[in-house]
């Protein structure tokens, strides 16, 4: 992994293949509009539990607080803080260091060395919001992202995490998004064709009970996975 100097910042990721992947970080505006993106549709999404859970319990699409109680709190109120509070760690746990926002923006989270991150890493990155919104507006992260050379806010630097741009090549390679070649067969991320590489190299140290079910398993595949010698030449097949 090596940093690219140039109008853009690119995260080089070497593959088990030899073909090295680069990544282009995403800068400060890259950043601010996927966050707007998002924020608009938790918002929306909190306000919209708020007004039809007011409607079918009080009768009221807006209904107001006061006087109403614990009830309320707990069947309007609470949810659509949840809903406002829990969007970015739920959803960036849920869709692999993604979001809606950060869909519509073509971009994603990725650990410093360009993979998934650990759900430990994108909860700290989550965290560590309050102190990159001090003292209002995101002004901590906003001066982070804009000093710091890979465009981190203090979340990223903590939790060892980037904003990348999405590239269909590099997303199918890296991630093992499931995408299937023009024959049908199904692409390997990079952590699998590594899986693929070691179960090939021990082979024949394994029994062929040992070898379907360790190749079933990287092909996604269940039941019968076919003779051992078709196997084999399917696992590097793919990995080629």
């Amino acid at each position: 992994m090596s940093r690219t100097r140039g109008a853009a910042e690119n995260l080089r990721v070497a593959s088990v293949t030899g073909v090295d992947l680069e990544l282009r970080i995403v800068g400060l505006g890259g950043r601010s509009y996927a966050f707007i993106v998002d924020w608009h549709i938790r918002v929306a999404a909190a306000i919209a539990w708020y007004g039809l859970s007011g409607l079918i319990v009080y009768g009221d699409l807006l209904p107001r607080p006061a006087n109403m109680g614990w009830p309320f709190f707990l069947v309007v109120g609470l949810p659509a803080l949840l809903i406002y509070a829990l969007y970015h760690p739920v959803l960036e746990i849920a869709m692999h260091g993604r979001t809606p926002g950060k869909r519509i923006a073509g971009v994603r989270i990725v650990s410093v060395d360009g993979h998934v991150p650990r759900a430990s890493a994108l909860l700290i990155r989550n965290l560590l919001r309050l102190l990159d919104s001090l003292p209002s507006f995101y002004a901590v992260g906003l001066i982070a992202a804009l000093t710091t050379r890979r465009s981190m806010r203090v979340g990223d630097l903590a939790a060892g995490t980037l904003l990348v741009y999405e590239d269909a090549d590099s997303e199918s390679a890296l991630f093992g998004d499931g995408s299937s070649l023009a024959d049908g067969r199904t692409r390997l991320g990079i952590e699998k064709t590594a899986l693929a590489h070691e179960l090939l190299r021990r082979w024949k140290q394994l029994t062929p009970a040992t070898r379907r079910q360790l190749a079933a398993r990287l092909l996604d595949e269940d039941g019968d996975v076919g003779a051992d010698e078709d196997l084999k030449q399917r696992l590097e097949a793919l990995i080629r």
